[in-house]
């Protein structure tokens, strides 16, 4: 298996951004009990390490409740998608780029297995940003979407703007990417997936310790358990969520 292609100073960085603006906020309202949960139990609620109570709601740099930023790009199908199309639906983010060599096709396997866990629900889809618009057209992207076994109507593969793709990604959402031609691919980008609710919101679940994951990873199949780097496989944790949001 090939090993990841991370930068580590570019992931180092938008660590220590996050940890700067978010951890603090989540830290406090923890602290003070504050962290908005939704009281609802589920079918799933009997989990032992959280249930959809239990799952947090991230803060923004003000406080509130963070919300996906606004969105329009066009997908594998030529059709205009914003994140007015999820309204509804429990939904999954990543960022990746069709020609990827090393951690692209795990996440996107991963990904297919999910959609095929959830195929019976309609509101439930994937939202998917090409971190390389130029190569990536919509023709492409469908044929990479009919390559995977992506049937899900919800899961929408997009291009547009390279600027407010990498907005989104660094700026929205914390989630790596970057262009670096010494690399393998040319491009660079976090592995982690964001979990959005209906309502829009990106949550999470807290670790063993009481702490927010805040994203989970992405690479590691349910097979493997741990893959080269040492990383766990959350690929299950994500899919327990997922059910507990779907019955929320």
């Amino acid at each position: 298996m090939k090993k990841t292609n991370y930068s580590y100073i570019g992931i180092a960085f938008i660590i220590l951004l996050f940890g700067i603006i978010f951890i603090p906020r989540i830290v406090d309202r923890i602290s003070n009990e504050d962290i908005i949960r939704n009281e609802s139990r589920s079918d799933y609620a009997d989990d032992k390490e959280t249930s959809s109570s239990d799952l947090l709601f991230i803060p923004d740099a003000n406080g509130s409740n963070k919300k996906v930023p606004d969105f329009s790009f066009t997908n594998q199908n030529g059709k205009i998608i914003t994140n007015k199309d999820y309204e509804g639906k429990v939904y999954v983010i990543e960022f990746f780029f069709t020609t990827c060599p090393t951690i692209c096709p795990r996440m996107n396997h991963n990904l297919v297995k999910i959609q095929n866990t959830f195929n019976d629900f309609e509101n439930f889809g994937v939202a998917s940003f090409t971190i390389n618009p130029k190569h990536d057209t919509s023709e492409v992207l469908k044929a990479y979407a009919d390559n995977y076994g992506i049937t899900n109507p919800n899961w929408h593969l997009m291009t547009g703007e390279k600027e407010a793709i990498y907005s989104l990604a660094n700026e929205g959402f914390y989630i790596y990417a970057a262009e670096n031609k010494d690399v393998e691919g040319g491009f660079e980008h976090s592995g982690n997936f964001a979990l959005i609710d209906k309502n829009g919101f990106i949550r999470c679940r807290k670790d063993n310790s009481g702490n927010p994951i805040i994203y989970y990873e992405g690479i590691t199949s349910e097979e493997e358990q741990v893959n080269d780097e040492g990383q766990k496989e959350q690929i299950s944790a994500l899919k327990e969520d997922i059910k507990k949001l779907l019955n929320e």
